[in-house]
């Protein structure tokens, strides 16, 4: 028999993705905020400014027919980790998810890069956001700005359950993007310790932003990750897309659906709407 405690913990699990996002194989855009206050890219244009940005974009994503959105404070480059992470970021990104929140009917998740933690949670329940994209869940490794890391989820999951957040689901990252592993802890190894410590969904990214993952990585990871959903992370277009939705969940798209295909460009939904239509083709 299963002991009770054990019972409790297996109900917070998803059965799926259409737990989250209301279909199996969900299409999730990015919202990628402007440089936030504290940033180098920051020069005073305030937090309206952010925010008027945040909501063109979201609204781009509903138009164009996506699943859910991220927020994300994608241009605080070059980015701190973890317990690095200055409020003014924390705050800032705060607000501009609940802003987004207003105008978005969809799951909304958050991304607070690097590795945001207990202050990715915090944001998520001031924003009311249904669930979070945690780019070091386990393991160890060091960041592309030279930050040494660590899994958060000792911490994580026991801030969620005490700040009455369970709802919140879980999306980790496995050999993250941006990121490079300690020696030893290969694909199989973090994702066994990803789905043990209870993330609800799995993510196979390439190597930067906009680089998308082998074809053979993501199958390896499939295969691995038993029951739980494996989403695509970075590198996604309308031309691979078919491929990867045929092994993997789901996708989080953010650069091939900009304007020109270039990241610092706003959302186009025409280029949305294209990826989708791709995706559906293939799911």
């Amino acid at each position: 028999m299963t002991p009770s405690w054990k019972a409790r913990l297996d109900t917070l699990q998803i059965t799926s993705l259409a737990d989250i996002f209301r279909t199996p194989k969900p299409i999730i855009g990015m919202v990628h905020c402007w440089p936030m206050p504290g940033a180098p890219g920051y020069t005073g244009y305030g937090m309206h400014t952010i925010i008027d940005h945040a909501k063109a974009d979201t609204e781009a994503l509903l138009a164009g027919g996506c699943d859910g959105v991220i927020v994300e404070n994608m241009w605080d480059i070059p980015f701190r980790a973890g317990a690095h992470i200055p409020p003014e970021s924390i705050a800032s990104h705060a607000v501009v998810a609940a802003a987004v929140r207003a105008e978005c009917h969809l799951p909304m998740g958050i991304n607070l890069v690097h590795n945001g933690g207990v202050a990715l949670l915090a944001i998520a329940i001031a924003a009311r956001a249904e669930f979070i994209r945690v780019c070091m869940f386990t393991g160890a490794g060091v960041w592309d700005a030279g930050s040494f890391d660590e899994g958060c989820a000792a911490d994580l999951m026991r801030r969620r359950k005490e700040l009455h957040a369970e709802h919140i689901k879980i999306i980790a990252d496995v050999d993250k993007k941006h990121s490079v592993r300690f020696p030893g802890i290969d694909l199989a190894t973090h994702i066994e310790w990803t789905r043990f410590f209870g993330a609800d969904a799995l993510i196979i990214s390439g190597r930067m932003t906009g680089d998308a993952p082998d074809l053979g990585k993501v199958r390896e990871a499939k295969a691995l990750a038993g029951d739980r959903p494996i989403i695509i992370g970075s590198g996604a277009d309308d031309r691979n897309i078919g491929a990867f939705m045929s092994v993997a969940d789901g996708v989080i798209v953010g650069s091939s659906i900009k304007y020109d295909g270039q990241i610092a460009q706003p959302v186009d939904a025409e280029r949305v709407r294209r990826f989708i239509d791709a995706a559906r083709s293939h799911a």
